[in-house]
């Protein structure tokens, strides 16, 4: 399978980024599994909460109708009654397979302020056609007690809106995520100039595909790699 970061620039028109996300998704692939940075279609824009959560309702339906023979994961801001989440979906096979609300909110970015948190059992693996993924939300990958809600997945994601101040953490920590659960991980950064970028995929022996120059990285993910490591160095994940 072909695993793609995408690492764009955020405008403030919503319209624009999603035909710009349209064009690079219809770029790839059958059969890829793209990653988009966290809430790549409007950016944290708190003074538009409304506007950009009824856009995610229209955008939805365009992803998914884009997601036949490839698997596609971003984030929304979506409102449920009177609150807004930064909610993450996946996409496959012109359905939606799994739902993730980010659990754990950036108190520097003002995020508890204007959203509510996700439930923490939907921090989990899923099965998607024999591979076990599972999600990180950006600011999540800090918690060393998420990483254990991910353990013997094959592959994790991690949507990001990382600083730029910030870039050696982000890097590291995706580096430490695929090696400590010996899996592929998948992240994509915004590209805006305050942003980290980084995005990439890092394998299970930690080799790291980045490349801060492209809005689209890919590598092939092989399972192979995995059942390799696991069993070189036992840590006890083989069987999971």
């Amino acid at each position: 399978m072909k695993l793609i970061a995408l690492q764009t620039k955020i405008t403030k028109d919503f319209k624009q980024n999603l035909k710009h996300l349209k064009k690079l998704i219809t770029s790839c692939e059958e059969g890829s599994f793209i990653l988009a940075p966290e809430l790549c279609l409007s950016g944290f824009t708190y003074d538009r909460m409304d506007e950009a959560s009824e856009f995610s309702i229209k955008a939805k339906n365009k992803i998914k109708k884009l997601s036949k023979n490839k698997t596609i994961a971003l984030t929304f801001i979506e409102k449920e009654d009177l609150d807004y989440y930064n909610t993450l979906y996946i996409f496959h096979n012109n359905k939606i397979i799994h739902k993730q609300s980010k659990h754990k909110l950036f108190p520097l970015g003002d995020e508890p302020m204007h959203f509510e948190r996700g439930k923490q059992d939907n921090m989990k693996i899923l099965n998607i056609d024999g591979i076990k993924v599972a999600v990180l939300i950006c600011f999540e990958i800090r918690f060393p007690k998420y990483w254990l809600k991910v353990l013997g997945a094959d592959l994790i994601l991690n949507p990001s809106m990382w600083g730029i101040k910030r870039k050696s953490h982000f890097e590291t920590m995706t580096k430490a995520l695929a090696i400590a659960n010996q899996c592929y991980v998948l992240t994509a950064n915004g590209a805006d100039g305050n942003m980290a970028k980084g995005s990439g995929i890092i394998t299970p022996w930690g080799e790291e595909y980045r490349d801060d120059s492209k809005e689209l990285i890919s590598y092939t993910m092989d399972l192979n790699e995995i059942k390799k490591i696991r069993k070189y160095i036992d840590i006890g994940l083989k069987n999971k």
